[in-house]
């Protein structure tokens, strides 16, 4: 692709190491911001600055938040005896638009993935436990992707709890096995928070 604007070029580059973008949608950004005449790229620079100057985890659930504790962490009016368990922040997204459940969340950050390096010490999951161990918790909703890593992760945190007076379910398989939560269609999602099942540990 040759580029008659070194700029031009940079900013295709930097747009096109986006996921689910490639160059050719890379440069139709591009060129549109450059026609643009209502400084949208001003206002797409100062938002995207603000994600890795301003945007916080939050310190209790781990969800994307302005500020130290999330909306939801905050509200009173929902659940607080439910936690749902969901590998990124993106899942919140997805099950908070079926509208199908009130309680909270835990966000880990992750499955495990030994083929990927990635351990439960890379993951939210002593600060889950720490959450059941002050009490108030009757139940766990296993909210995580049903992939081979997620299966992991579930039976893990599921032997972490089992003496804590801690029911663990998961979500019915309406969700495509290996499919990812925020795939899903937000009837198929909320049906199977709506139909969770026990988790059977097996020892």
């Amino acid at each position: 692709m040759n580029f008659s604007s070194k700029i031009l070029e940079e900013a295709v580059h930097a747009l096109s190491s986006l996921p689910g973008i490639g160059k050719k949608s890379a440069l139709r950004l591009a060129l549109h911001l450059v026609q643009d005449n209502t400084h949208k790229s001003d206002k797409i620079a100062v938002a995207l600055a603000k994600l890795s100057t301003d945007i916080k985890k939050c310190k209790i659930c781990y969800n994307i938040s302005d500020e130290d504790v999330c909306e939801i962490c905050k509200s009173e009016s929902r659940l607080k005896n439910i936690l749902c368990v969901v590998e990124t922040a993106r899942d919140v997204m997805a099950i908070e638009d079926t509208n199908q459940f009130r309680g909270f969340y835990h966000v880990l950050g992750g499955v495990i993935s030994p083929m990927e390096g990635i351990g439960p010490q890379d993951l939210a999951i002593d600060a889950l436990v720490n959450r059941i161990k002050t009490g108030g918790i009757d139940e766990l909703i296993m909210a995580v992707s049903p992939t081979i890593e997620g299966e992991t992760t579930i039976y893990y945190i599921s032997k972490l709890v089992r003496d804590m007076n801690v029911k663990v379910s998961i979500i019915a398989r309406g969700v495509a096995f290996g499919g990812e939560l925020e795939y899903a269609d937000e009837l198929t999602l909320g049906r199977s928070i709506a139909t969770r099942v026990p988790y059977e540990l097996q020892s």
